[in-house]
């Protein structure tokens, strides 16, 4: 077998909704859509950005305006595995993959409608820091307890 064929044979399946444990719906937009007729992979991260950082402002995590901490964003991936076009909606399934002393892996599956199987999947990284200085600060107790609510 060539190298060729091994890595298609090794390539990721998609998973499946049953994999996430929190769910967002998001709207696409008619400039989602690049010019082949599909969303443009940009639109996917900014989609993972906003059902994250949606969830963790729903459940009091962080204050984006006057919070001491916030969270950057050191690493990010996505795989694609279907298109994904304005005007479909779009659910969002997150989970939470690794949580460290001040950082946390988050995992988005993102769905055309009710599909069963993600279209995409990604990930980012952020690293919580304290707002003023810009170094790492330790996840608040609360946090740690909240985001293993939804670790897989």
């Amino acid at each position: 077998m060539s190298a060729a064929e091994d890595r298609t044979d090794a390539r990721a399946q998609p998973a499946s909704r049953s994999a996430y444990a929190a769910f967002a719906t998001l709207p696409t937009r008619w400039s989602d859509n690049d010019i082949y007729g599909h969303m443009n992979n940009v639109v996917h991260y900014a989609l993972i950005d906003s059902a994250v950082n949606g969830w963790l402002i729903e459940n009091g995590l962080i204050d984006i305006q006057g919070g001491d901490t916030i969270g950057l964003v050191v690493e990010t991936g996505c795989r694609y595995f279907a298109e994904l076009a304005f005007p479909d909606p779009v659910t969002a399934g997150i989970r939470v993959a690794r949580i460290g002393t001040s950082s946390v892996r988050y995992e988005v599956g993102l769905f055309r409608g009710d599909a069963d199987r993600a279209a995409a999947e990604g990930f980012f990284i952020h690293v919580y820091v304290d707002r003023a200085t810009r170094r790492p600060t330790a996840l608040p107790g609360t946090m740690r307890a909240k985001l293993a609510e939804i670790a897989r």
